[in-house]
C-alpha cells in the first residue's frame, strides 16, 4: 500500500461504477461538527417522533471513527432507483418508487461485499465496514461532504445530473484517500416541495418534522391505527411517499435505473384500486417476497390501505 491515496481513491471510484453506482465520493472521516448541534435540536423538539432508536448511538452517529477502528475515510456511493413505468391505475393506492423491486438493503449490500472484497485483493489489508441504511451513520451529511448532490430543501440529497431517485450506502475504511469537496446547493427561491407536502411535514426549508411525514406514518409508526388528524391527506400513499420528489424540477433528470433486481413483480404495477382493497395475505407474500414492503408486514400495509378508503 505504497502508492498515492489519488491511485487508490481513482481504482475505488472505477470498480463503483462497474458494480452499478453512478457516483462514489469521499470524504475524510472525523467528527460531524455542524451535524451535531442540529441532530441535539431535532432531537429535543421531538421530530424523530416515535423513532427512539434515532436517541441512541449519538456520539457514534457523528463520528465514523467509533464505528470502524482508526477510520480514515468515509466513501459514499449512489445507486439510481428511478423505476422506468409507472402504477397503471391512477387511483389505486401508491407505493414509492423505492419499493418497486428487491430490498435495496439485500442488492447494494452485495454490490459493496464486492466492491470491498476488491480493496482488499487489489490494494491489500485493508480494514473497514459496509453500510446500507441500517447502523447509526449519517448517510446524507457524508454524501453531501464527498460531492454526491447538495442537500435539497426537502432534506434529500439531489444530485445535478440524476435528481434524487437513488439510494446512498458506505463504506468506512481505515486507509487514506484523496478527499472530494461538497458542491454548491442549487435549491435557489424554490419551495415547491413545502408548497407541495400534504401533511406538512417540510416545516421550513432544510428541516422536516418525521412525525408528520407520510414514509414515517406508513412505514415506521406501529400504531394499530394512524392518527386522525391525517385522515384526507394522505394523497393516496400506502407505503412511504414521494411528492417532495415528484415535485422537484431537478428530478426531470431522472434517468431509469438499469439495476434487474429493482424491477417489480410483474403483477405490482397492474394491480387496480379494487385489487389493493382487496389483497389478501398471500398475495402481499408473494408480490412483497423480497421487497421492503415486508418492513411494514401484511397487517400495516393493510391498515394503511383501510386508512386511506
Amino acid at each position: 500500500m505504497d502508492k498515492p491515496s489519488a491511485y487508490y481513491s481513482q481504482l475505488i471510484k472505477q470498480k463503483s461504477n462497474d458494480l452499478g453506482f453512478f457516483y462514489c465520493g469521499i470524504s475524510k472521516a472525523g467528527f460531524l461538527e455542524q451535524e451535531a448541534s442540529q441532530l441535539e435540536q431535532w432531537l429535543n423538539e421531538q421530530k424523530n417522533g416515535k423513532m427512539s432508536y434515532m436517541e441512541n448511538h449519538f456520539d457514534k452517529r457523528l463520528d465514523p471513527r467509533l464505528l470502524v477502528d482508526n477510520a480514515k475515510s468515509v466513501v459514499s456511493l449512489a445507486l439510481n432507483y428511478f423505476p422506468e413505468n409507472l402504477q397503471n391505475d391512477p387511483s389505486a393506492p401508491k407505493l414509492s418508487k423505492y419499493a418497486y423491486g428487491e430490498d435495496y438493503h439485500f442488492v447494494i449490500k452485495d454490490k459493496l461485499k464486492e466492491l470491498f472484497s476488491f480493496i482488499q485483493h487489489t490494494i491489500g489489508e485493508v480494514g473497514g465496514r459496509i453500510f446500507v441504511d441500517s447502523a447509526p451513520v449519517m448517510d446524507k451529511a457524508w454524501a453531501k461532504k464527498a460531492g454526491m448532490g447538495w442537500m435539497g430543501k426537502n432534506t434529500n440529497i439531489i444530485h445535478p445530473k440524476n435528481g434524487s431517485f437513488f439510494f446512498i450506502a458506505e463504506l468506512i475504511l481505515d486507509l487514506e484517500l484523496q478527499e472530494d469537496g461538497p458542491i454548491k446547493d442549487y435549491c435557489g427561491t424554490c419551495t415547491r416541495c413545502i408548497d407541495a407536502c400534504p401533511t406538512d411535514a417540510l416545516i421550513e426549508p432544510y428541516k422536516i418534522d418525521a412525525s408528520k411525514c407520510i414514509s414515517y406514518l406508513t412505514i415506521e409508526l406501529k400504531d394499530a391505527i394512524l392518527p386522525n388528524e391525517f385522515k384526507g391527506k394522505m394523497d393516496n400513499w400506502a407505503f412511504g411517499c414521494d411528492v417532495c420528489q415528484d415535485v422537484c424540477p431537478w428530478n426531470r433528470f431522472s434517468k431509469p435505473h438499469n439495476e434487474p433486481r429493482f424491477n417489480p413483480h410483474a403483477d405490482l404495477l397492474v394491480m387496480t384500486s379494487n385489487d389493493w382493497k382487496e389483497l389478501t395475505q398471500e398475495v402481499f407474500s408473494e408480490l412483497f417476497k423480497l421487497s421492503a414492503v415486508k418492513r411494514t408486514k401484511f397487517e400495516g400495509l393493510k391498515r394503511n390501505i383501510d386508512f386511506l378508503i
